[in-house]
């Protein structure tokens, strides 16, 4: 140990006190001694002690009072009680209120420092998990979301806002803007940052297998379940369960999700006992659940029990002031991992990056620095290491490089690769079609002839 383990030995008795005093401090304890509980609590208006060794009976102030003292003034402190077998009892009390073990009197001293070994070993243990927790919170829960304009500002205060809550939330965005990152935020932010988060992509499994993702099965529910097996709902309890893409789920798959949310019960495909489950929502979608419910592909019950609290996650040309700082992030990420000694990006490359209406959004933006990291063999990254016939295409030769004009021809550049496809154009572009079609009207886009 760097620092000796301190003890406070609060006894009646000299004779007592002195013994012990000599015992631990012969074993490396640093050793203090108090004749009385009030004596002991002049010492402790001074220092805290890493462990208190108490008699029970005390003239005055008893050894009980004085436990209910030390706990009133020093948190989580370790306390053995000494007492004479008459008062077991007493002691048992005192266990009850928080002390750590009892002794009873005559006592063998290698008996009495194996228990005070043993209670410095647990002390240690918690004092070594609290510390590790302490640190876990004070890593920024918002590592991964980096910028500082207002849309991301505006972001994080809302996550700062419902996060202490148990409330469902839906995180709206492009594809590619980073509502993952939003929601685990949310749950390492949260009272249940130390249970599981787990993440259910709706769109990705076909309703079969989604079913049985979420409410697992039970041994022979169907061909191939060999084994019972848990899904997300269960898995989850206690913590945080992430459905992305949940404008992707079917209307029945959809009725029982809300059956779940409402009833914090579910059971098992093939099974027929309710299991309870208790995780907080969190959902995700790039889809216009709004004209969906209008349309009844979307439940408008379910919507409103997943839009309790909405953040709103901006695309990335809504905040190209945040371009720098993510390229710096993704450039000193990647050449770490693929061990490339890359100082930074040069003025060029960040000017083109900063123009570029990046559809895919921050995916993209990232999947095009790792590309370049690949191509580049050190130094700094400069034009040549972004192919201008892949990920990052040139902007079309004009004197406005305006935002909007850059939008513009990004967006009517996409509809005629797409023969003007709307449906195909929004996909590519990361947009819903309603928004698609505002800004063919805003910007009075064509189809050529």
């Amino acid at each position: 140990m760097s620092k000796p383990v301190s003890i406070l030995i609060v006894d009646d008795e000299f004779t007592v006190r002195d013994s012990l005093q000599a015992w631990f401090r012969d074993a490396g304890y640093r050793v203090e001694v108090a004749a009385s509980g009030r004596e002991a609590l002049n010492r402790m208006a001074r220092e805290n002690f890493d462990l208190y060794l108490l008699d029970i009976k005390m003239a005055g102030m008893d050894g009980l009072e004085l436990q209910e003292r030390i706990r009133e003034n020093q948190e989580n402190p370790v306390i053995i009680i000494m007492t004479a077998y008459a008062s077991v009892d007493t002691a048992v009390q005192a266990l009850k209120q928080g002390a750590f073990d009892y002794i009873t009197k005559p006592f063998d001293p290698d008996d009495l420092e194996h228990l005070v070994r043993n209670a410095v070993e647990k002390y240690n243990l918690k004092r070594e998990n609290l510390a590790l927790k302490a640190r876990l919170d004070q890593v920024t829960a918002y590592g991964d979301i980096i910028g500082e304009s207002p849309g991301i500002k505006k972001v994080l205060e809302l996550i700062e806002t419902v996060a202490p809550t148990d409330a469902s939330v839906l995180i709206r965005g492009e594809s590619g803007t980073g509502k993952e990152l939003v929601a685990r935020a949310i749950h390492h932010s949260s009272p249940r940052r130390y249970m599981p988060f787990l993440t259910v992509n709706c769109g990705a499994l076909p309703e079969s297998l989604l079913e049985s993702e979420l409410f697992g099965h039970e041994r022979g529910a169907f061909t191939g379940a060999q084994y019972r097996r848990k899904g997300k709902f269960e898995l989850s309890d206690g913590g945080t369960l992430f459905l992305d893409e949940v404008g992707d789920v079917s209307l029945k798959t959809q009725t029982d999700l809300l059956r779940v949310l409402e009833d914090k019960k579910i059971t098992r495909l093939g099974g027929s006992k309710p299991i309870p489950v208790d995780f907080r929502t969190v959902a995700a979608t790039n889809r216009d659940l709004e004209a969906m419910v209008e349309e009844k592909t979307f439940r408008d019950d379910l919507y409103y029990r997943l839009n309790v609290f909405q953040i709103q996650v901006p695309p990335l040309r809504d905040r190209r002031e945040d371009i720098p700082l993510l390229v710096d992030h993704f450039v000193s990420h990647f050449s770490r991992e693929m061990n490339r000694p890359i100082r930074g990006v040069s003025k060029e490359v960040m000017n083109m990056l900063q123009i570029m209406s990046w559809p895919g959004n921050i995916r993209e933006l990232k999947n095009t620095v790792e590309r370049a990291v690949v191509l580049c063999q050190g130094g700094e990254l400069k034009p040549e290491h972004f192919p201008l016939n892949g990920t990052m295409p040139a902007p079309a030769p004009s004197h406005d490089l305006s935002l909007t004009s850059v939008e513009r021809q990004h967006i009517q550049r996409v509809l005629h690769e797409t023969a003007w496809n709307i449906s195909r154009a929004a996909r590519v572009l990361g947009i819903d079609r309603a928004t698609l079609y505002n800004k063919i009207k805003r910007y009075e886009l064509k189809k050529a002839t």
